[in-house]
């Protein structure tokens, strides 16, 4: 079966992100609109029991069982984790002969932010005794230089079965201008050694630039059989549950894939959480007739903001997945250490906060884990910005352990009281969150002023009017459940896929040449849509160049034209757009690329009821920058449509809690969301 058979009309269709802390689930029912939701536990040694535990929490809640499920969508952070922690397969590399220091030379750079004399180079992520060279040689513009000589692959054989490698990444140079090389020593090694994960770099990044192709494949490999495994896991859990629905899994570039595509390729799911946030906050945002966005996902650990002009998620191939550059497409934001677990510290009389975190055990102290550490989580139960007891009252925090931790880690050291401290705290915290938020914006060309902030994650909503304060945005956004978007923004995906091919040799637009390309592109991509059973009228296609001016390390991607005049002048505009300005040079056409989609059917999700305005649950004394108050605690569950909290105020629900800071309003729309608005009088 296609693994998107009945992709576009499922019934029901369940969507679990799991992160470090929390496992999120939302059950959707397409016909209706209803949405069930839940939060559990997540368990790292085994995630697919989080994953299988939290489905069955929504379809008890529901009524229903696992058969009746159409689709499910799932976004992982396996991969991710696997190559931030080191954990991924014994990996070996296979390269042309002269070639094995490609990932030991790099770029010859260090990254942007750190220290010239004291940067040190990280290990590669595989050494040099595991990388083995073959004698074969294809030219730049495809031609064989000289012919691969077998022997040489089959040389290798003992040798990888003595290091016990898991994986071989397979990466020839200039394979993307003729694979045949590689495919052929992948076919060898795959008969000599059946149980090793093997992937080719055309399979994974089949463009130019070999240390960025060379990595990607070995990250690739790194994770193939860590991925597979865990994919393996949930299906038999689901088919357990006689679940016959297909599995469906986030890409970075924030589409789903089947999980035939993940397992050849798993580094596409690197960043798959984030992306599906992102993409979840566009679909609140559009609800609410909003184009123009910066959403902020705070989670426990880190902070990921990205720029939405016009509703349209951009991407980049020069993303990072810890220290390592990784150019599969993926959408284009920003991260840094800071969430509710980073760490306050001081230091040299100094404070900072992150990038080190509590994560999930001990975690903050509030906690009641043993947690020793004063965090950005504790700083709030200090000020009273929080209620003592989330997740809908079964957890309790412990607000002496909270204020203890800040008073003899920050107060005390710093001469201060614990709320002076906790404010400190969360300064420092913002901050640093305003200058990720001026990296996508002002850096780029954009006024944040322009924008709406989109808070969300855990963490977000606690910290959205302060935000927007301090980048004079006037209008927050907070969806129904910001929690939970990532696992909402897996229901609103689109199937994607993306067809490349780099050119034998980066020359000048060639109509032809290129209208070739994109033709057989095309077919491939027709080929996947059949294949994933994806109707006609639900395809989209999008043919796009990579394009640079001759003598440019980068290029940039742009849609291709009927003429080359027309692509050189949208490649010149965007250009200008960009870095505001052109160069008097060549311009190269280097990569052809078809992008795919199979777009999901909007859903008409319920509208809230007017009510009478409710009473607050309790009231709380808070600690606010413009000094204390006796603050409202509302339920956000009792606001209905048109529903206006003026702040101060707190707004506590299943997933998170918000915050409406003195002079701010909210009001709710229709959709659920929450808008507020900053009295400017």
């Amino acid at each position: 079966m296609p693994s998107s058979d009945m992709f576009f009309d499922p019934s029901f269709a369940v969507a679990v992100d799991i992160g470090g802390t929390f496992t999120d689930i939302s059950l959707l029912d397409r016909s209706s609109g209803a949405v069930w939701r839940a939060k559990t536990a997540s368990v790292p040694s085994d995630p697919s029991q989080a994953f299988m535990t939290g489905v069955n929490m929504v379809l008890e809640d529901a009524g229903l069982s696992a058969a009746d499920l159409s689709r499910v969508l799932h976004g992982t952070t396996v991969a991710t984790n696997m190559i931030l922690e080191g954990k991924g397969a014994r990996t070996a590399l296979v390269t042309t002969r002269g070639f094995r220091h490609v990932l030991e030379i790099g770029r010859q750079d260090i990254p942007r932010h750190a220290n010239l004399f004291t940067w040190v180079k990280p290990a590669r992520p595989v050494p040099a005794d595991r990388i083995h060279e073959v004698d074969e040689r294809i030219g730049t513009g495809g031609h064989v230089v000289e012919k691969l000589d077998e022997s040489s692959v089959t040389a290798l054989v003992d040798s990888l079965r003595v290091q016990q490698v898991e994986a071989i990444a397979i990466c020839l140079l200039h394979a993307y201008a003729n694979p045949t090389h590689e495919k052929r020593v992948a076919q060898l090694l795959r008969a000599a050694l059946p149980d090793v994960a093997i992937t080719c770099s055309t399979d994974v990044l089949p463009v130019v630039r070999e240390f960025e192709r060379s990595l990607a494949t070995v990250l690739n490999a790194n994770v193939m059989p860590g991925v597979s495994t865990y994919i393996s896991r949930l299906e038999n859990r689901l088919a357990e549950a006689q679940a016959s629905s297909p599995l469906l899994l986030m890409q970075s570039n924030g589409g789903v894939a089947g999980t035939e595509a993940i397992r050849t390729a798993p580094a596409l799911t690197a960043l798959s959480g984030p992306a599906a946030g992102v993409v979840g906050a566009v679909d609140a945002a559009a609800a609410c007739g909003i184009k123009d966005i910066i959403t902020v996902d705070i989670g426990g650990t880190s902070a990921d903001i990205c720029l939405i002009r016009d509703g349209q998620i951009n991407l980049t191939q020069q993303g990072k997945v810890g220290e390592w550059p990784l150019s599969l497409p993926m959408v284009d934001m920003v991260t840094i250490g800071a969430g509710g677990g980073s760490i306050a510290a001081v230091t040299h009389n100094t404070l900072s906060v992150g990038p080190n975190s509590a994560g999930a055990r001990p975690g903050p102290a509030a906690y009641g884990h043993g947690g020793a550490e004063a965090t950005v989580t504790d700083a709030h139960v200090t000020l009273g910005t929080l209620p003592h007891a989330l997740l809908g009252g079964a957890m309790s925090l412990d607000v002496t352990a909270a204020k203890g931790v800040v008073t003899d880690n920050v107060a005390r050291p710093l001469g201060l009281t614990p709320e002076e401290a906790a404010q400190g705290i969360l300064a420092i915290m913002n901050n640093n969150m305003v200058g990720a938020v001026r990296t996508v914006s002002v850096e780029r060309g954009h006024d944040p002023r322009d924008f709406t902030l989109v808070p969300f994650g855990g963490a977000g909503p606690l910290h959205g009017c302060a935000l927007a304060d301090l980048l004079g945005i006037n209008q927050v956004m907070i969806p129904a459940a910001p929690g939970l978007l990532c696992a909402a923004g897996l229901l609103a995906a689109d199937m994607k896929a993306e067809f490349t091919r780099a050119l034998p040799k980066p020359g000048p637009v060639d109509q032809d040449l290129g209208d070739s390309i994109v033709a057989e592109l095309t077919q491939d991509a027709s080929d996947w849509m059949d294949h994933e059973g994806i109707a006609p009228e639900q395809r989209a296609l999008k043919a796009r160049a990579l394009l640079r001016f001759h003598g440019q390390g980068g290029e940039i991607a742009i849609d291709w034209a009927e003429t080359p005049n027309d692509t050189e002048t949208r490649f010149r505009e965007a250009h200008r757009s960009l870095y505001g300005f052109v160069l008097d040079a060549p311009i190269e056409l280097v990569t052809l690329r078809i992008e795919a989609v199979g777009k999901t059917a909007p859903v008409q999700t319920p509208t809230l009821d007017k009510t009478d305005q409710p009473a607050p649950l309790q009231m709380q004394q808070v600690y606010w920058p413009t000094g204390l108050a006796e603050t409202p605690i509302y339920d956000r569950a009792a606001l209905g449509a048109e529903a206006t909290i003026t702040g101060p105020a707190i707004l506590t629900q299943l997933d998170t809690t918000a915050l409406i800071a003195p002079g701010w309003a909210a009001t709710v729309h229709p959709s659920g969301a929450l808008l507020l608005m900053e009295d400017t009088e």
